[in-house]
């Protein structure tokens, strides 16, 4: 009897021990985390800064967390459409998404006001909101729907058409054009225009099929997708812009907290160390997109302070009355956004 017991816990200890080494593999496995984005994809070095973002942050947070974490980026919407990213990444059913925010407006309308006509007018302004009343706001909002804010990112933008340049109010009248919110396309109608919202990456067949006569985009969109081969005109964002777009990194809080703490804490410093990068290229993009159409043979001008001020005023009685009035803390909400100047 006493030797048969010996027998069981001899081969108990050791299938206990087998199990364990068997398991030690499966426990040091990397984890992979999947980004994705609707913009052209390129390298780390060359193409579309915000799909260099993307690359810059897996590099960094890889070689941090000595491989542990590792990442597959999918550019050009290559892994699912671009609006339907927001609630992939609310669910859990996506890890991380560079995601331009106001296209989840119809799901958390409070967002919209990171796309609101006239109420950014820079950069810095822009990244300001961060450690603002309005940037804290956001974040909670955005944490009740399980998503986080890695990267602070906002582009200006400009107007591709093809009938005439589109600088001042009264020139929208008649024009089919694509704003990008609901605020943005609440004050083109305000200027007797027509809107047609779609995903920047699908302004291209719009503007080829007649669908737009015109479209309002980021500098680097209008680069990217290559919008100077169904335009004649642009009105450039590099001196004035009434389109300025918040497109963060975000990460999904189930993502997020399936992470060690000093996983998480890698991820947030290096995502915080990409903004000045993302603000640089951005910049460059509103000079270099000027270039882009004029050696394509379009007609480039500028919009000056008297032509914003008019866009300005038609986007207060129209998109900012109406967000105040109809999405919940409205008012309050575009309250903090203009204390930050």
């Amino acid at each position: 009897m006493r030797r048969s017991f010996i027998k069981l816990t001899l081969g108990s200890l050791v299938a206990a021990a087998t199990l364990a080494m068997s398991s030690t593999p499966v426990m040091a496995q990397a984890k992979t985390i999947k980004i994705s984005h609707q913009f052209p994809g390129g390298t780390i070095d060359e193409g579309d800064f915000r799909d260099r973002l993307t690359r810059k942050f897996a590099t960094e947070v890889e070689k941090r967390t000595n491989g542990a974490l590792k990442f597959e980026i999918y550019p050009a919407a290559s892994l699912m459409k671009a609006i339907p990213q927001f609630k992939a990444v609310s669910t859990g059913a996506l890890d991380m998404a560079l995601y331009p925010l106001a296209y989840a407006g119809g799901e958390v309308p409070e967002v919209n006001i990171t796309l609101m006509p006239a109420l950014v007018t820079s950069y810095e302004q822009g990244l300001r909101w961060k450690d603002a009343p309005i940037g804290k706001e956001l974040t909670r909002i955005l944490d009740e729907k399980n998503v986080k804010i890695v990267t602070w990112l906002w582009q200006a933008g400009g107007i591709a058409s093809k009938q005439k340049p589109i600088v001042m109010p009264d020139d929208a009248k008649g024009q089919k054009i694509r704003g990008g919110s609901r605020e943005m396309d609440i004050m083109i109608k305000a200027a007797g225009g027509a809107v047609t919202n779609v995903a920047s990456n699908e302004i291209y067949s719009g503007m080829q099929s007649g669908v737009l006569d015109a479209a309002l985009t980021s500098s680097t969109s209008l680069i990217s997708f290559r919008l100077h081969e169904t335009s004649s005109f642009l009105t450039t964002g590099r001196d004035h812009a009434f389109w300025f777009m918040f497109e963060p990194l975000l990460i999904s809080k189930k993502t997020f907290g399936s992470l060690t703490p000093e996983q998480q804490k890698v991820v947030m410093e290096v995502g915080a160390s990409l903004e000045k990068f993302g603000m640089e290229a951005a910049k460059v993009d509103d000079q270099r997109v000027a270039e882009v159409f004029d050696k394509a043979g379009d007609k480039v001008v500028d919009m000056d302070k008297a032509a914003f001020d008019q866009w300005r005023t038609v986007a207060r009685d129209s998109a900012w009355k109406d967000y105040a009035e109809k999405i919940k803390n409205g008012q309050a909400l575009l309250g903090m956004a203009t204390a930050v100047k």
